[in-house]
């Protein structure tokens, strides 16, 4: 597994991108990636990793503020990839999709749209990135961007692999396929820039948590939650690397949300309490310090 050292800790910084729509963001670099004739990178270049809070959007802009976004992930921003897997998770019946823009299932585990959704119609999209295994992913809507992200997946491979979920690797496995057909659509040229100026966004870790380790015998009664978190971020250092190994520049990264209090949490170990499930929420907490705890401020973000 990569060595976590590798990542160190600072001070988000706090971005308006326009709009007044706010952007937390953290700056960190490899640095095993300092070494630029291994990487065959500027020396000058920096792996930016967004914190994105995706809680404050007033208007929208006229024009997009990247060429294209790519997400990877789990339920919390599968635009309908899971809809061609042979799994439980789909989302691709009611009452999925009724405030959505069509009133039907989109694939989206949402009653209307993602996180993700509204974050591309801030930076000025008018269309969403499809669902890469969709027939939606080809031509000319690559130009914009894919969604990779499979219910059920997560920083816990062989977990993924179980839900019959799109691993976070194989995840990275069809976004190297999706350069291929960008290229082909833009021209090499073109689709190389695009690559380096897209917002990625990653979305991992609820699954690995309600849908495994709270669930599973197997693993919480072998290791603490604290040895599962370290081995998630065994997972997400090297997932990270490997992305900006593949060209990624701006990689957004979601922090968890409070998982005791959702009804699934509640329901299944919520017994005792009136309200969310502390001891869980207390957990994520922890993981999502630990999140933060690998990166570190390395240059001030002069432009996104």
């Amino acid at each position: 597994m990569p060595n976590l050292s590798n990542f160190h800790h600072p001070p988000s910084i706090r971005v308006t991108f326009c709009c007044h729509i706010y952007i937390h963001i953290t700056l960190k670099k490899y640095s095993s990636l300092q070494k630029a004739e291994k990487m065959n990178m500027n020396s000058k270049e920096t792996l930016v990793v967004l914190l994105v809070s995706f809680l404050f959007f007033c208007s929208y802009a006229q024009d997009t503020l990247v060429p294209a976004i790519i997400t990877f992930g789990d339920s919390a921003v599968d635009v309908g990839n899971n809809d061609y897997l042979p799994t439980l998770f789909k989302a691709n019946y009611p009452p999925y999709g009724r405030d959505f823009v069509n009133k039907q299932p989109t694939g989206r585990f949402c009653n209307g749209k993602l996180a993700t959704d509204i974050t591309a119609e801030t930076l000025g999209f008018t269309t969403f990135p499809p669902a890469y295994l969709s027939p939606q992913a080809s031509g000319k809507n690559l130009l914009i961007g894919a969604n990779f992200a499979s219910a059920a997946s997560g920083f816990d491979e062989k977990a993924a692999t179980l839900n019959h979920a799109i691993t976070l690797p194989q995840q990275l496995s069809y976004f190297k396929e999706y350069q291929g057909k960008l290229a082909q659509v833009a021209g090499s040229k073109k689709a190389a820039s695009i690559i380096k100026d897209s917002l990625y966004l990653l979305s991992a870790g609820s699954s690995d948590f309600l849908q495994n380790y709270y669930v599973n015998p197997w693993v919480n009664k072998l290791v603490t939650v604290d040895q599962y978190s370290a081995y998630l971020l065994e997972s997400f250092n090297s997932f990270v690397k490997d992305l900006y190994g593949l060209g990624a520049r701006k990689i957004g990264v979601t922090s968890l949300p409070p998982l005791g209090c959702l009804p699934a949490a509640r329901t299944l170990f919520g017994a005792h309490e009136s309200g969310c499930v502390s001891r869980i929420n207390t957990d994520i907490q922890g993981f999502n310090k630990k999140v933060l705890l690998r990166q570190e401020e390395v240059a001030v973000v002069q432009e996104l």
